[in-house]
């Protein structure tokens, strides 16, 4: 009897995101917090950026709090206009730190309490 090789399915890094969103809501995790919006549009951007639930503390506070800061700050630049731009940036990245460090303790200690293998392991790599 020849032995023939079979070929190792692999998937996607959209598939695996689609396969973790689906295994998460079985156990009542909501698909915003499994892919919220920001890295959905990595993802459609071409970007294999694990899920949050699957970055460390520092990643999660450098892209969370740099994309809450940037946009918080440029609309409430258009919005009181009048404020020096200097004062703008300081306030913009004071609330993109606290919002990225509260959004990386609340992912890391989600995934704690979901006991989610890393990245790399997870079903369909």
């Amino acid at each position: 009897m020849q032995h023939i090789p079979t070929a190792v399915a692999v998937a996607t890094h959209r598939q695996k995101v689609e396969r973790l969103v689906a295994d998460l809501r079985k156990q009542g995790v909501s698909r915003h917090t499994v892919a919220p919006p920001l890295f959905r549009l990595l993802w459609a951007l071409g970007l294999a950026v694990p899920p949050p639930l699957f970055l460390g503390p520092v990643p999660l506070t450098l892209l969370m709090g740099g994309f809450f800061g940037a946009v918080w700050g440029a609309l409430m630049w258009l919005l009181l206009w009048h404020l020096p731009l200097g004062r703008v940036v300081a306030s913009a990245a004071l609330a993109g730190l606290i919002f990225g460090l509260l959004m990386a303790a609340y992912y890391r200690w989600k995934a704690a309490q979901l006991r989610l293998p890393p990245w790399g392991r997870y079903p369909g790599a």
